[in-house]
């Protein structure tokens, strides 16, 4: 299975939330090309005859198109008048036949209208800026947007903005900016989005255009370009061929936002957290290439390079001001591993009667695997399967009590690395079935002995927990071999392959790119689907995100819950007989248990905020809320510190200071806590591992509840297999 790839495009550049403008006029006009045209008829076939819910490319698919088209421009209703969706309405029932016809030109045309009226609402923006801004009115801006009337015309856009600008002010001036500072920082805000606006390629708004046809389909089929392409592929295996450096835009420049420990960069010890690069050479004796200005991708193709290359880097330091004195790195490109989604392991100590009772962690935040190397026959492929069973070796070998397999916010990957991560817990059997379009099923087995643990197993998991996830905690759920905690997970149940297109016409160079293709449906091995419903877990936790937000289920166009039969595997546990028994002990516990308390409360204040759909713009009754708001909020602080929960130094949940994610200065340090240091904090692990020692317990102080769980205790002399409850049907 692929993981899910979000349009990362329209967040960088076309998010209304940037607020701003586009000088269309003063770039060249925008043009579909040839392969654009080629790529999207391609689709159309695939989408049409191949996806697991095929639809015909016609009048209705027409009209799904153009609805998400316009969604995916203009969100949040900020731009498009009712007069510009009345002239649109000539393509309703048409892309159908643009499409089939090569002619992209719609998609086009309607870019070309969002860019006026992205321009129109900046120079709106900024000239409102530099009059007086009224704070004290008895009005409201409303921030829940995406179900908004569309504006009648010109003059009710002007009053939204109006409103829009004036709400971003009063945020920067509750984050304690002065009014003049204020209106700089916004008024860069605005210029800012321009300029992106004006960098985006056609290759970006045919990648647009075309994920709102796949969109249409189902929410998780996709299109990746050619670029996109190989930044999906950088993700699966973890590494790449570079310098080793985490890079962002802050204004005009390219910023190193960290450095990657052992890449170049790091070991060349001259590049550091806030340095911005300037200029961009290849080889020893290349030219330097001025980049100030440049679309970041940009930039980030000028530096990456085969492993032993050369690339020199014209670097302005953090410390030096614009005309500060600049230093020339000269790195040699390699192989730079990428950990951020690697699998971590850290030890949660709790009290035991005679001595400290310990707790093996793993987490896992994707599944990845290096598919290219695999393929090429690398021995040293990196995979999820290998680096967890690493892990679990280690963490055995150190005597732990048990282990939490943390996949909280572990959207997915791949299929094969979720079928082989659960054959290193159960020594054979199925894994999940996937069912076709024909209504073919496909059984995925567990690679036989291949397993290394046998203890004390649970799996946290929450609802950003999907896909690959599910069918993890799905399958040791129902073999009985793992305790399933935390919340409902994602309900992303449905499969993707990936589909080159110029593989498909024989291209040399990447020109059309991929689409990942909706093809298949999980099934659990007992029978029912993870689609919508997700996991439910065996001992809930408090419910963090709303259902009706986010999920499989909060999607207009997911594919429906249904069950085929279940398919023949042993069952090795019980859980259910000591559930109730591990749910009261839970309960009593976490109701004495203050940090529970606190983040319950923290839980149903965010849960609060999100459903205001609108907010004061009067400027005193704002900073009232908010002052309340922080009240509540350094109580809760307060209380931690008393308990010893924190420092009274730390500050763990900083105040919204109004500004975009780029406009905030870059850390000029790598000092920040270590992933280890980061999960023993967490009391939710904390809770997770408590629930799995009481689970020990019970099975130690009651020989008659052995096959309740089939761990292997800490400390049993003998390892025998599994114990085998009984075969399911």
């Amino acid at each position: 299975m692929i993981a899910r790839v979000l349009g990362s495009l329209l967040a960088l550049f076309l998010a209304p939330c940037a607020a701003a403008s586009a000088a269309a006029e003063n770039g060249p006009r925008l043009a579909p090309a040839a392969e654009h045209a080629q790529a999207a008829l391609w689709a159309s076939r695939f989408f049409s005859r191949f996806h697991y819910a095929a639809r015909p490319l016609d009048d209705a698919m027409s009209e799904r198109i153009l609805e998400r088209y316009l969604q995916s421009l203009d969100g949040e209703r900020l731009f498009f008048t009712q007069e510009d969706l009345a002239s649109f309405e000539r393509w309703r029932h048409a892309l159908d036949d643009a499409i089939r016809g090569q002619d992209l030109s719609p998609a086009f045309e309607i870019y070309e209208r969002y860019l006026a009226r992205v321009r129109e609402r900046t120079a709106f923006a900024r000239a409102f800026l530099g009059g007086e801004i009224p704070l004290d009115r008895d009005e409201s801006y409303r921030v829940a947007r995406a179900k908004a009337p569309w504006a009648k015309d010109e003059e009710a856009l002007d009053e939204l903005w109006r409103r829009r600008v004036t709400n971003d002010v009063i945020r920067l001036l509750l984050a304690g900016r002065e009014l003049s500072d204020a209106k700089k920082t916004l008024d860069r805000r605005y210029l800012s989005f321009e300029k992106r606006i004006l960098e985006l390629k056609a290759d970006d708004v045919f990648q647009v255009f075309l994920n709102a046809y796949a969109a249409a389909m189902d929410p998780h089929t996709g299109y990746m370009g050619p670029r996109a392409s190989e930044n999906f592929q950088i993700s699966m295996r973890l590494s790449l061929e570079g310098i080793g450096a985490v890079l962002q835009r802050q204004e005009e420049y390219t910023v190193v936002r960290s450095v990657v420990a052992g890449g170049p960069a790091a070991v060349s010890g001259q590049i550091r957290p806030g340095d911005r690069i300037v200029g961009v050479a290849q080889g020893d004796d290349g030219p330097m290439q001025d980049v100030v200005g440049w679309r970041l991708d940009d930039v980030v193709d000028l530096i990456r390079g085969p492993k032993g290359t050369v690339v020199r880097l014209d670097i302005l330091p953090a410390d030096a001001g614009p005309d500060g004195p600049h230093r020339i790195v000269r790195l040699v490109r390699d192989r730079v591993k990428l950990e951020d989604q690697a699998a971590k392991r850290a030890i949660i100590e709790l009290p035991g009667e005679q001595s400290p009772r310990r707790v093996g962690v793993i987490a896992l935040p994707a599944f990845y695997q290096d598919f290219e190397a695999r393929r090429n026959g690398d021995p040293d492929y990196r995979s999820t399967t290998r680096d967890v069973a690493r892990l679990l070796r280690e963490l055995s070998a150190e005597g732990v009590d048990g282990i939490v397999l943390d996949l909280r916010d572990n959207g997915g990957g791949s299929l094969n690395e979720a079928t082989e991560l659960t054959g290193l817990f159960v020594e054979k059997g199925p894994v999940v079935q996937v069912r076709n379009a024909h209504g073919r099923i496909d059984i995925e087995q567990i690679p036989e002995n291949q397993s290394v643990y046998r203890g004390p197993l649970a799996i946290l998991v929450n609802r950003a927990s999907a896909s690959a996830s599910e069918i993890v905690a799905a399958a040791l759920q129902d073999y009985g071999r793992a305790l399933i905690i935390g919340e409902p997970t994602y309900g992303k149940g449905t499969v993707q392959n990936l589909i080159d297109l110029d593989r498909i016409v024989n291209n040399e160079r990447p020109k059309l790119g991929q689409l990942r293709l909706t093809v298949a449906q999980f099934y659990r091995i007992s029978g029912g689907s993870t689609q919508n419903r997700g996991v439910e877990p065996d001992i809930g936790f408090p419910i963090t995100l709303d259902p009706t937000e986010f999920g499989e289920s909060a999607l207009d166009n997911a594919l429906p819950y249904n069950t085929i039969d279940p398919v023949a595997y042993q069952r090795f546990g019980e859980p259910e007989r000591i559930e109730d028994r591990l749910r009261r002990q839970h309960e009593r516990r976490v109701a004495e248990d203050l940090e529970f308390r606190l983040l319950r409360e923290e839980q149903e204040e965010y849960r609060a905020l999100r459903r205001q759909e609108e907010v004061s713009l009067n400027l005193e009754k704002r900073r009232a809320e908010r002052d309340a708001q922080q009240a509540r909020r350094e109580a809760r602080r307060q209380a931690r510190i008393a308990a010893g929960l924190i420092q009274a130094s730390e500050d763990e949940s900083p105040v919204d200071d109004g500004l975009l994610a780029d406009e905030r200065p870059v850390p000029t340090t790598d000092e920040e806590e270590s992933p280890e240091q980061l999960l023993t904090r967490d009391p939710l692990l904390h809770e997770a591992a408590r629930i799995l020692l009481d689970a020990v317990d019970l099975l130690r102080q009651d020989p008659a509840l052995a096959e309740a769980l089939p761990f292997e205790l800490p400390g049993k002399a003998e390892k025998g297999e599994l114990a085998v409850a009984k075969e399911q049907p």
